[in-house]
């Protein structure tokens, strides 16, 4: 079976979350196997019509002229996708919370979330606002709150006399997250970065300080971090916790087949096929092992490889950068995270 549910409890609630679970799939469905396909009712949104899109993923309104790669649907090989209904999202979730936490590609989902769900209700009144490093998105009408908390290495980095501490087995920003009635997760590409755009200077475990150390041990011993947070402070009848996934850049041509390509400049067609020539980055094992551990119900929307075929999906120069940068990281809104999210809503309401 193709689901990803890292869940070992012997709860009722659980036992009837996970059947759900298997209703959503089907015998033999994997939602995360397929191919992308093309569809003129695609996509779900005008991003004229979502005037809050950060200037980062807003590619059309930064001078994108191809737009065939908003028009793709993806296709399970077993199943199809029930097709995002917004006002039957809103109405399910009526007066709760909605909360990410991560780096900036779950900012690119909850944009993606508020574009679909806005553009579903496009005169109900809203609300934005921000307060510290959390933005919220409020529909008024129905009392539904879509938060985003940007914590890009979910542990904490605190200030001391010695500098910037990253600190791998605390999470006192969790503090943030009490109360959610569904939490998304996602942590990655800030684990590699070096030099200037590095924000720590030291890595603790315990009583340990070290000026660094394997990044991907480091990945791991975060993850586990938080995965303990989980088991001890999360209660599955309240709230349902997903992990966004590995979301892949895309920087090397030869990974998918053009080894003259030094970026996803120009890139307008996705792969076809049901596979990625360059295989999955090492990340995804590390995260998959890590959601392993973890007794309370966990839902991995396990979204690398359907992403890995998109080398068509993102800003590159008509991003952040203005034309003058490359980004090969994020993604065009509308876009991916638009099949993201509507794999979210395929678990939350068949």
């Amino acid at each position: 079976m193709g689901f990803r549910v890292y869940v070992i409890s012997s709860s009722v609630f659980v036992l009837l979350q996970f059947a759900s679970l298997l209703l959503v799939q089907g015998k033999g469905c994997d939602m995360f196997t397929g191919r992308w396909v093309k569809d003129a009712s695609y996509p779900f949104y005008d991003p004229s019509a979502c005037p809050f899109i950060e200037r980062e993923f807003a590619c059309q309104r930064n001078g994108r002229s191809d737009l065939d790669f908003t028009t793709f649907r993806w296709q399970p090989l077993h199943c199809k996708l029930a097709r995002f209904n917004g006002v039957k999202f809103l109405e399910r979730h009526r007066g709760k919370k909605i909360m990410f936490v991560g780096d900036s590609l779950s900012l690119n989902q909850w944009q993606s979330l508020t574009c679909i769900l806005h553009s579903s209700v496009p005169n109900s009144p809203y609300n934005i606002t921000r307060q510290g490093d959390v933005s919220s998105f409020i529909f008024k009408d129905y009392g539904v709150e879509v938060m985003v908390d940007r914590n890009v290495y979910l542990v904490d980095v605190v200030r001391e006399s010695i500098g910037r501490v990253l600190k791998l087995d605390s999470i006192k920003g969790s503090k943030l997250w009490t109360g959610i009635d569904m939490l998304i997760f996602n942590t990655w590409h800030w684990w590699s970065r070096r030099g200037p755009t590095q924000p720590w200077d030291w890595i603790q475990i315990g009583g340990n300080v070290t000026k660094d150390m394997d990044r991907m041990v480091a990945f791991e011993k975060a993850l586990d971090t938080w995965g303990k947070w989980v088991d001890d402070f999360v209660d599955p009848q309240k709230t349902i916790v997903f992990f966004q996934g590995i979301s892949p850049s895309h920087y090397n041509g030869v990974l998918w087949g053009e080894p003259k390509a030094k970026s996803c400049l120009g890139q307008k067609q996705p792969l076809l096929g049901t596979t990625y020539p360059g295989g999955l980055p090492p990340e995804v094992g590390i995260l998959k092992k890590s959601l392993s551990k973890i007794s309370k119900p966990v839902i991995l929307l396990d979204v690398t490889m359907l992403s890995l075929l998109r080398k068509d999906g993102h800003p590159s120069v008509f991003g952040l950068g203005g034309q003058t940068g490359m980004d090969c990281s994020h993604w065009c809104l509308p876009g991916v995270p638009d099949t993201w999210n509507e794999i979210l809503y395929n678990y939350l309401v068949k």
